[in-house]
């Protein structure tokens, strides 16, 4: 049986590094498996499906850095990951739409979405504030992540 999280970080580890451009590979591994940590991390909290979570996070950018471009990126993120997932043959059509649903609402950070989706929004506020607690906090994620502080214990 093979391992799903292995297999599509292959396919991620590939996809990144032919950027060519080293800035935007080291971005792109950090936030796509920082994301995807915090997707295991509140999806085991939260009791949704850690595995697919994982999968969420590391695909819901991967758009932007293979086509260096964030303009739509959630929308078009949400295709390019269910072309993957059915080259790649790793889940089952209920699977691949939960995870291009999350990647598709992902920058939506002021609605509430299904949980799952909601781990995935969550995962990304926190990897963005985590990766550099100096810089000053994105407006739009001010209270998801006052939100996520209160729900961990972080202060």
């Amino acid at each position: 049986m093979k391992n799903r999280i292995e297999e599509l970080r292959k396919f991620i580890d590939k996809t990144i590094s032919n950027t060519g451009n080293e800035e935007v590979q080291r971005f792109g591994y950090i936030h796509l498996y920082g994301v995807a940590q915090f997707c295991a991390m509140i999806a085991l909290k939260r009791k949704q499906n850690v595995e697919l979570a994982i999968m969420a996070g590391m695909l819901h950018d991967l758009y932007t850095y293979k086509m260096m471009d964030s303009k739509g990126h959630a929308k078009k993120g949400s295709v390019l990951a269910k072309e993957i997932l059915d080259s790649l043959k790793l889940t089952t059509d209920e699977e691949t739409d939960m995870i291009c649903g999350a990647i598709f609402k992902h920058s939506d950070k002021k609605s509430r979405h299904f949980d799952f989706t909601e781990v995935l929004v969550d995962a990304d506020v926190l990897q963005h504030y985590l990766y550099n607690v100096t810089l000053p906090i994105i407006e739009k994620d001010k209270e998801r992540l006052a939100n996520l502080i209160a729900e961990f214990g972080l202060r």
